[in-house]
């Protein structure tokens, strides 16, 4: 049985009401069960995310990792917070990665990836990403210290996967795949603007090309394109809301891989879909929501036993 636990956002939610959530979808049975409903006071709302929603997801041990905007919380695996971590340059977190006892999280607007030791529990690693006359360059930096980058988001950075082979990092703007072995950061592959999720996978890259509205794998020789479900405006709620300028039926984001051939893929209305890229087939959709402004945000395998 594959079990995934999703994260959401709601765009445009009045201050103290729900504007975002946790679920468990267990695939097999077709069934989501909300475990979290994140109601944090004092969110943001000048920009179209700003502080709503939950995050990134990443499991260590007997803990649940979830990003927030601007912090990072952990979970009993019953959702039971067990505490908050804070930098003051993790501001607008997007993805999270676990590797090697280590936790990197974006933060989208410091243009910068940042570090969580999972034995200490504490920020000890940044890098400031630029793209300038010069190329593509990274500086270290103390995620705890004064001394850290000024805020600014030219790249856009919102995803990033990590193996032995080192760090791989996308955004919306970052023009590709940015690789970076503890070295120097290059671009592998040139990508869509708006992208999201963008990772390496078999012998290529996957990701969501989220203005575009679609999933797409693509390699040297070929670019495989995975649609988004579509439902008729009729059966779509929820209009209105402070800010819903950017909300939107078939909003691309959110990416796991289950196996060697199927990958699930999040999009607006809250929405989870599954793709084998070796049939090009669409094997199973679930919608839990009907209003575009309920937008999935994060999708991870979930590794413990389902909680009641």
């Amino acid at each position: 049985m594959t079990v995934l636990v999703v994260t959401s956002v709601m765009r445009g939610s009045p201050d103290g009401a729900s504007h975002g959530a946790a679920h468990l979808l267990d695939l097999e049975k077709d069934r989501v069960a909300q475990v979290l409903d994140w109601k944090a006071p004092g969110v943001d709302w000048k920009l179209s995310g700003g502080g709503r929603g939950l995050r990134g997801i990443a499991c260590d041990g007997e803990r649940v990792f979830v990003a927030g905007a601007h912090a990072l919380f952990s979970f009993t695996p019953e959702f039971e917070l067990l505490a908050v971590y804070r930098s003051p340059y993790l501001s607008h977190c997007h993805e999270i990665a676990s590797f090697e006892r280590r936790l990197y999280l974006t933060s989208t607007a410091c243009n910068s990836i940042l570090g969580f030791d999972l034995d200490e529990n504490r920020f000890g690693w940044g890098l400031h990403i630029v793209d300038g006359n010069a190329g593509l360059q990274g500086t270290p930096f103390d995620p705890q210290s004064a001394m850290g980058p000024s805020p600014g988001e030219e790249l856009g950075l919102n995803s990033l996967w990590c193996d032995p082979r080192g760090m791989f990092i996308s955004g919306s703007r970052s023009q590709g795949l940015l690789y970076f072995d503890a070295r120097q950061i290059v671009r592998l592959v040139s990508l869509p603007r708006g992208v999201q999720n963008a990772r390496p996978w078999r012998d290529g890259v996957l990701f969501n090309d989220t203005d575009a509205g679609v999933a797409r794998f693509m390699t040297p020789n070929s670019n495989r394109v995975f649609q988004l479900p579509s439902y008729p405006a009729e059966v779509l709620t929820g209009a209105g809301g402070e800010d819903t300028a950017g909300a939107r039926q078939g909003f691309a984001r959110g990416l796991c891989v289950i196996d060697e051939s199927v990958f699930a893929v999040g999009s607006s209305p809250a929405t989870v879909t599954l793709h084998n890229l070796d049939t090009m087939k669409t094997t199973k959709s679930i919608n839990f929501g009907t209003n575009p402004r309920h937008s999935i945000h994060s999708i991870a395998v979930w590794p413990y036993a389902v909680p009641g």
